[in-house]
């Protein structure tokens, strides 16, 4: 079957994927993430990964309102004393031109590669590394 999101199909790849790469590598994939809330509404929040020396961030969203308050870098920089905390010594994130890579860059990330016209022709797909 080809359709929109199966979310019981995701968790089963991610659960045989998870089962396959401990088996392989001795060690698991472990989910981090960080919430940031004020008066119980939700103001940021990163969500990613740490899997042996490495952590990845999958998402990270700051309130339009919160945005260039430091919010956000706060809330990246909880998310990599964790990933420290849990052995990691590099971090790998993915933003599109039209998103925040100039925020990951103020932050330390530097650019490893750039898949030109990704998703569109007149945006790039940036791939950047922060060494922790």
């Amino acid at each position: 079957m080809v359709g929109a999101r199966d979310e019981a199909l995701d968790q089963r790849l991610s659960d045989e994927l998870d089962a396959f790469n401990l088996a392989a590598m001795g060690t698991a994939r472990e989910e981090l993430s960080v919430r940031v809330e004020h008066r119980s509404y939700l103001v940021a929040g990163v969500s990613g990964w740490t899997w042996g020396r490495a952590a990845g961030i999958s998402m990270t969203w700051v309130r339009e309102d919160q945005r260039g308050t430091g919010v956000g870098a706060a809330a990246i920089a909880a998310f990599e004393d964790e990933a420290r905390r849990r052995g990691a010594d590099h971090c790998f994130v993915t933003s599109f031109t039209f998103q925040a890579p100039a925020f990951y860059k103020r932050l330390g990330y530097v650019e490893i590669f750039r898949w030109d016209g990704v998703p569109t022709t007149d945006q790039d797909d940036v791939h950047m590394r922060k060494t922790l």
